[in-house]
């Protein structure tokens, strides 16, 4: 807007008054939230009574809390107090409902392999109504009712279940579980490729459509199925359910390792002491503990770990590109905006000779690690094995 034509007097009114009306705004907030505040504190006394009322409603409310920190526990306390019968049917039930409960607690629950879980797990797939459901909706229905673990045998059994319930209700779809198996993983890591800001090299419809090729007993499933499932995650991403804070920090709540090292920079060299977690074959890093988000990202993809000599630090280790191309990692600039990262190696520092060894050991382990690829690899070799064993009788019967 254009003061030119104003006096200095009304110029000065004129800035009054927008001063004014910021400070009206920051105020109105501020009684905005004051009243949040009552009203959360109204509902608290008010359930507060409802629990002095009913005893029952207060076991309930410890025993949920009680699954939340663990989930065994927790069932083991509401089947004590009479709140939950000892069946895996009723359990599944429980879980299926998640009235107060934590997502991630239910993925690890089902997730174990002891009898009962086996037994809950059946029940609670079979709770889910996937009928005429194309396999993106389905996986965005299965997904969003707990979070999947991060145990690669967890997720295998999981997924086991997801595929046979989908087959279930929709028998005319696949040929076998495995090829729903296969297609349901290659589309979760697709989700992922296409959507983590941390994997720069984004795959094509072309190159998914190729790296499922033969998965349905030896034949190739109909590029239109594949091009709709390829859009479907390129359009909307998978939710992921969210407990407490936002989606990164469920990254970092059970992290392979955690703690401060210091960090040489890129550019000027110089060192910087760093909050580092390292989950899900990445290492993130942030300035402060109390961040919700990481300064940079870097993916342990092509990459190698070693230990270094540095005349300035001590206890050095360092990332590094394998065929010395910049590694694929990003951060934040002093603006706030996310940068690519040019380096083709990151130098840390840790504080002692054991220190330094753990994060070494740590981050090798993490390399190597990539459970989502390894049972694909499995299930793939199973269904070749099933497709020249059919081959094979086949040739036997024509002889």
């Amino acid at each position: 807007m254009t003061t030119w034509y104003l006096t200095i007097e009304e110029q000065e009114l004129l800035a009054s008054i927008r001063k004014r009306k910021a400070e009206l705004i920051v105020e109105i907030q501020q009684l905005k939230d004051e009243i949040s505040e009552v009203v959360v504190q109204m509902e608290q006394v008010d359930a507060a009574v409802v629990v002095q009322d009913d005893p029952k409603v207060k076991q309930l409310i410890v025993g949920r809390k009680k699954f939340n920190m663990d989930p065994k526990k927790g069932i083991g306390y509401l089947i004590e107090h009479g709140l939950l019968q000892d069946s895996a049917e009723a359990v599944a039930q429980f879980l299926f409902a998640g009235e107060g409960l934590n997502k991630t607690a239910i993925g690890n629950y089902l997730g174990e392999r002891h009898e009962l879980n086996l037994q809950v797990l059946s029940h609670y797939v079979g709770m889910h109504e996937f009928a005429d459901m194309i396999l993106v909706q389905a996986l965005r229905q299965f997904l969003w009712s707990f979070r999947l673990p991060g145990e690669a045998q967890k997720i295998d059994r999981m997924m086991e279940a997801f595929a046979q319930r989908y087959c279930a209700c929709n028998q005319d779809v696949f040929t076998s579980t495995d090829t729903c198996y296969v297609l349901s993983f290659a589309v979760i890591m697709l989700n992922t490729s296409l959507h983590n800001p941390a994997v720069k090299d984004k795959p094509t419809i072309e190159r998914f459509i190729t790296m499922n090729r033969g998965i349905n007993d030896g034949g190739n499933l109909p590029g239109e199925l594949l091009t709709s499932l390829y859009e479907s995650i390129k359009k909307e991403p998978f939710k992921i359910p969210e407990d407490d804070g936002n989606d990164l920090m469920h990254t970092f709540f059970n992290p392979d390792r955690e703690g401060w090292l210091w960090k040489q920079g890129g550019r000027y060299k110089s060192w910087k002491r760093r909050w580092f977690i390292l989950n899900d074959n990445c290492l993130y890093y942030f300035e402060f503990t109390t961040d919700k988000e990481p300064r940079g990202i870097i993916p342990l993809e092509g990459v190698q770990v070693r230990e270094i000599q540095d005349r300035n630090k001590p206890n050095c280790f360092e990332i590094f590109s394998m065929d010395s191309d910049v590694i694929k990692a990003c951060k934040t600039d002093s603006e706030g905006k996310v940068v690519e990262g040019k380096h083709t190696a990151y130098r840390m520092s840790a504080t002692t000779v054991e220190e330094k060894d753990e994060w070494i050991k740590c981050i090798q382990a993490s390399i190597n690690e990539n459970p989502f690829y390894d049972m694909l690899a499995v299930r793939k070799k199973k269904i070749q094995h099933k497709v020249t064993k059919k081959t094979s009788k086949q040739n036997a019967g024509a002889n």
